[in-house]
C-alpha cells in the first residue's frame, strides 16, 4: 500500500510541476490560467488521494479539501480570466474574442 501511495504523490508532484512550468512558460494570462489550474488541481487531488492511501482515517477531512478544492479553483479562475477579459489583455493565440461578439448582440 505505501508504493500505490507513493506513486499517486509521485503522480501530483509531477502534475503540480508541469501546471508550474506551464504558468511559467503560457504566452498569455488565458494559458497561464488554464494550466495553472488544471494541471494543479488533478496533481493536488492525486496527493491527496496517495495521503488517503497512507492515512485511512484522514479520509473525511482529505474528502472535504478535494471538495473544497473542486468547487473553489474553477470559480477562482473563471473570475481571473474574466477580471482579464475586462481589462482589455489580449489573448495571443487564439486571435478570435468571441466575449467581445457577444456584447455587441446584447447591446
Amino acid at each position: 500500500m505505501d508504493i500505490l501511495a507513493h506513486v499517486f504523490i509521485g503522480i501530483g508532484v509531477f502534475f503540480v510541476l508541469l501546471g508550474s512550468i506551464g504558468v511559467l512558460r503560457m504566452p498569455d494570462v488565458y494559458n497561464r490560467l488554464q494550466a495553472g489550474t488544471k494541471a494543479t488541481t488533478l496533481g493536488f487531488l492525486s496527493v491527496l488521494v496517495g495521503v488517503a492511501v497512507l492515512h485511512p482515517l484522514w479520509i473525511p477531512k482529505l474528502l472535504i479539501i478535494g471538495l473544497f478544492l473542486l468547487l473553489t479553483a474553477p470559480i477562482s479562475s473563471h473570475n481571473l480570466a474574466r477580471a482579464a477579459h475586462r481589462s482589455k489583455l489580449p489573448c495571443v493565440i487564439v486571435g478570435v474574442d468571441r466575449l467581445a461578439e457577444d456584447r455587441r448582440e446584447d447591446s
